[in-house]
């Protein structure tokens, strides 16, 4: 049974991607970073597991850009974590896969939760396997690693990649310490994976990375298998997913692998047959995660005023027609207008960042000044229109920012994080209707803005 590959394209780069197997269900495998499918499979272990899962799905593997057999990118503009969500949706539509479980390894995690959260409509399932929401630890989340040892095992990577396997792999896949040609295959892996300067750089923004503010929000059927002994991301860090996703199913294994082709294979085939292949789970696919923004022109009344009406409604035509292909440039739409501004709804929160800047310039120079706001939350649709707590919350940032300015909330802030956009704290803001004070941020338009 071989593989069949193929390209899909994001913006502009060619996504290295492949296909085997002929089962009922479409089950889409990422291992994050740490993959290039061609020297995967050389290994006898993993192109068997591969076959094995090939025989109850169709199974779709691929390679990030800027890794494997992707195409390369500048180091100086490595895609954030978010825009990994967008690498899993073009890989699908040019599988000609309309629905898929996604099954999401070690550094894969967070970009999982976001596609799982932002597109339930294309997931089947949802597989979170040794993974996490976020590696590094913080006041509230102490299971995680500190700055300092985390940053030791990059440097430790970075200095040995492609080498010799070394300690810090070693501390990744234990159970190949003792095998001297999988060394030898593990060297040739990295270097075709990346160079040691984009590891380094890759290392740098998944440390970067949070999604604790998805996992609530996850309405598909999510199974969290982790290692008894991982050293790298320990059990808890799978215990603290399964108890913070709705419904979620936590199998634990033993071994300390990172990955499972190695270490007790037939626990996590066996784990993701039976879940795959039972019935019982439904998705709501009426709720989902989105990035939601909020516009308003500046002092529209008295301009309309002072411009009278036909001046001023050729003005909101111009501004209505912006928004519009603004929005849609960026992947987004336009939900609705709000009278002097819009609410438009996007799938990750540094497309409405994007966009917002983007917006803001345009209309500025046709004397339009805006303000804005945007949260990134769970919504119901209703149609074409949306509703929920996060439309409301994205409304009340807008009313607190500035002429010119685009406020956002700290969870919007969290998920763009590695993506080089510069954010300024305004602290803390009791907004109208909404229970908690909320940490609001300013975005300044920086290099990737621009």
């Amino acid at each position: 049974m071989d593989p069949v590959p193929g390209y899909a394209e994001v913006a502009g780069s060619r996504v290295a991607f492949q296909v085997v197997g002929e089962g009922s269900i479409d089950l889409l495998v990422t291992t994050g970073f740490w993959g290039s499918f061609d020297v995967e499979w050389e290994h006898p272990a993993i192109r068997l597991f591969y076959q094995r899962l090939a025989g109850f799905a169709r199974v779709i593997q691929f390679d990030r850009r800027g890794t494997g057999g992707s195409d390369p990118l500048p180091l100086d503009r490595l895609p954030p974590w978010e825009s990994y969500a967008e690498e899993i949706e073009a890989v699908l539509d040019a599988a000609a896969s309309e629905r898929a479980a996604l099954f999401a390894m070690s550094d894969a995690g967070p970009a999982g939760l976001l596609f799982a959260a932002t597109r339930p409509r294309r997931t089947e399932a949802l597989i979170l396997f040794n993974t996490t929401a976020r590696y590094l630890a913080a006041d509230d989340y102490p299971i995680g690693l500190s700055v300092k040892d985390y940053d030791a095992v990059a440097e430790a990577a970075a200095e040995g990649w492609g080498v010799s396997p070394g300690e810090w792999a070693y501390r990744f896949v234990p159970s190949l310490r003792s095998d001297p040609r999988s060394a030898q295959w593990m060297t040739k892996l990295q270097r075709s994976i990346a160079s040691p300067t984009a590891l380094s750089d890759y290392a740098m923004a998944t440390a970067q990375a949070d999604a604790r503010s998805l996992l609530g929000s996850i309405e598909v059927p999510t199974l969290v298998i982790h290692r008894a002994d991982s050293g790298f991301t320990p059990l808890e860090h799978g215990q603290y997913l399964a108890e913070h996703i709705e419904g979620a199913e936590f199998v634990e294994i033993s071994g300390a692998d990172t990955y499972p082709y190695f270490e007790n294979p037939d626990a996590t085939i066996e784990a993701l047959e039976a879940f795959l292949t039972d019935a019982s789970h439904s998705t709501r696919a009426d709720r989902l995660v989105a990035s939601l923004l909020f516009t308003d022109i500046v002092d529209s009344t008295s301009r309309a005023t002072d411009l009278g009406d036909l001046h001023w409604k050729a003005l909101l035509d111009l501004h209505d027609h912006a928004s519009r292909q603004v929005a849609e440039s960026f992947g987004g739409r336009v939900v609705k207008n709000t009278g002097d501004g819009v609410l438009a709804i996007f799938d990750g929160p540094g497309r409405a960042i994007r966009a917002a800047t983007e917006l803001r310039k345009r209309l500025a120079d046709s004397d339009l000044p805006i303000r804005a706001g945007i949260h990134t939350g769970e919504v119901e649709l209703r149609g074409d229109d949306v509703s929920g707590i996060a439309v409301h919350l994205a409304a009340r940032v807008m009313a607190e920012s500035e002429s010119g300015e685009l406020l956002v909330t700290s969870t919007v802030r969290d998920l763009v994080a590695g993506s080089g956009m510069v954010f300024v704290d305004r602290g803390e803001h009791i907004l109208k209707g909404i229970e908690e004070a909320r940490h609001l941020y300013s975005v300044k338009p920086g290099p990737s803005l621009k």
